[in-house]
């Protein structure tokens, strides 16, 4: 049974290939990885009762702009996303809390926890950074440790640094 359709389309970036994929929403995931094949592989897996469909060319430039926003972060993206239903209540307080930082700006696990009123769920919120389908877009790789140090991300601690980087954050 099918409970919605993504289109889909990748892009590349200079961190490497980027899957973009939509509803009739908005964005549902933003993909980083390293072949088309594995890319794929990772869409199918998050969302297993999706129907999946390549975009057409108009769906090729919705994934352009979200390659250019992953080249300047502080470019707006202007695309609605579609979070609805695609998480725990919990999850999507933590997402909406990674959107409020700016870029250029970085803030720990303990201190959105303490945003979303739930002070001692930092690994909680750890946990839905990773769960976390829409890379850069919900800009989890702007949370890291309490002592300032930047730790682990779904797509390699080295992507975030450079994105980090890219923003201004990390030197």
């Amino acid at each position: 049974m099918t409970l919605e359709t993504l289109r889909f389309a990748l892009a590349e970036t200079s961190l490497g290939p980027v899957l973009v994929a939509a509803s009739e929403k908005g964005l549902r995931a933003v993909l980083f990885g390293t072949n088309p094949k594995t890319l794929t592989s990772d869409l199918r897996r998050r969302f297993p009762k999706a129907e999946l469909l390549p975009g057409d060319k108009a769906f090729g430039k919705t994934a352009a702009r979200v390659a250019a926003v992953i080249e300047e972060p502080r470019a707006p993206l202007g695309l609605p996303l579609d979070l609805d239903l695609h998480g725990t209540a919990f999850q999507q307080r933590v997402w909406r809390a990674l959107q409020a930082i700016p870029p250029g700006r970085t803030e720990s696990y303990a201190g959105i926890a303490a945003r979303i009123g739930a002070p001692k769920a930092a690994r909680a919120v750890a946990g839905a950074c990773a769960a976390n389908a829409l890379a850069v877009v919900v800009p989890c790789h702007r949370v890291v440790r309490g002592d300032g140090e930047v730790s682990g991300y779904r797509w390699g601690v080295g992507r975030k640094k450079k994105l980090l980087r890219r923003e201004g954050t990390q030197s």
